[in-house]
C-alpha cells in the first residue's frame, strides 16, 4: 500500500494515496497481514499481503463488524530500480472487497420503497512510480526527480474509474538549504457518473475532476518545516441546489477552487 505524506509533502489525498483504492479498502480498518523480503537487501524489493473489515471506523476495533462476506484484499510489490543509475521505484498491486455496495445507477421509485440496486464486490489495480532525475548521492535522499500513480477500477460500485497523478519533486537543490524540498504535481480522475432515472428524466451530479499543487518546505532548523502550498482544484460536484428558495428550486454551478495553505511541522 502506498503511504500518507501528507504530514511533509502534497496535501491533497490524490497525491497521498490512489484514490480508487479507497472504497475497496477503508481508511482505518480492522486488519493483518505480512511482508515478505525476497532479496538480501530489504529495500531492494518489498511484497506486501492484507486481509481487513470492509467496513472502517476510526473509534471502534473493528471486531463488531468482522463478517467473511465484507472482506478487504490487498496484494502489492514494490521493486527499486536504477535506471541510469539514478535509484526509483515501481510498484503495482490489486485490492478487492467482497462486501455488497450500492450500485451508481439507480431508479428513484426503488429508493423511495427501499429497493436499492446492488452491486456484489470491487476490484481496483493501482501502480506508482517515483524516479530520480538527478541525485548527487546515492541514498542522501537528495536531488529531484518525477513521480507519477495510475489506478483502473471496475467502475460501478467504484465511481472512481481512471485516476491518473505525474509530477516532479526534490529536496535539498542548493548546498545552503539543505533541507529544503518542493513539489509540483497534477492529477485527473474519470468518475463513473453515477445516474438517478425518475419517472420524466434520468439525472446525473458528477463530472470528472481535475487539480494541481504546489508547495515548498522551508527548513526553519533542520526540526523546523514551514509550507506554503497552493492547489487549483476543478472538482467532481458539478452544481448544488439552494433548499431555502421556494419550488422550482435553483440549482447554482459548482466553479474551479482555488486553496492556500500554510503547514508547520515540528519533529522533537
Amino acid at each position: 500500500m502506498p503511504l500518507f505524506k501528507d504530514d511533509t509533502q502534497f496535501m491533497n489525498l490524490a497525491f497521498n494515496i490512489n484514490p480508487t483504492l479507497l472504497l475497496t479498502f477503508p481508511y482505518s480498518p480492522l486488519a493483518a497481514g505480512m511482508i515478505i523480503l525476497p532479496t538480501k537487501d530489504p529495500k531492494g524489493a518489498v511484497v506486501t499481503l492484507l486481509v481487513a473489515n470492509s467496513v472502517g471506523d476510526a473509534n471502534t476495533t473493528g471486531f463488531s463488524t468482522l463478517n467473511k462476506n465484507r472482506l478487504s484484499f490487498v496484494g502489492g510489490g514494490r521493486v527499486r530500480t536504477n535506471f541510469f543509475g539514478l535509484t526509483g521505484h515501481q510498484l503495482a498491486g490489486i485490492s478487492y472487497s467482497n462486501k455488497e455496495f450500492a450500485s451508481l445507477d439507480q431508479r428513484l421509485a426503488n429508493i423511495a420503497t427501499n429497493n436499492i440496486a446492488k452491486e456484489k464486490g470491487s476490484l481496483a489495480f493501482y501502480y506508482n512510480f517515483d524516479q530520480y532525475l538527478y541525485e548527487p548521492e546515492k541514498g542522501s535522499g537528495k536531488g529531484f526527480g518525477i513521480f507519477g500513480r495510475f489506478g483502473v477500477s471496475d467502475g460501478n460500485p467504484n465511481p472512481l474509474h481512471y485516476f491518473f497523478s505525474l509530477g516532479v519533486g526534490g529536496k535539498g537543490m542548493m548546498a545552503s538549504r539543505p533541507h529544503d524540498q518542493f513539489g509540483i504535481g497534477w492529477y485527473y480522475i474519470d468518475v463513473r457518473n453515477p445516474s438517478f432515472t425518475g419517472p420524466l428524466a434520468t439525472r446525473q451530479f458528477l463530472r470528472n475532476e481535475q487539480g494541481v499543487e504546489a508547495y515548498y518546505s522551508v527548513a526553519l532548523t533542520p526540526w523546523a518545516l514551514l509550507t506554503p502550498d497552493i492547489q487549483v482544484v476543478h472538482p467532481a460536484q458539478k452544481d448544488t441546489v439552494d433548499l431555502s428558495r421556494p419550488v422550482p428550486f435553483v440549482r447554482e454551478g459548482v466553479n474551479t477552487a482555488t486553496i492556500l495553505g500554510l503547514r508547520l511541522q515540528m519533529v522533537f
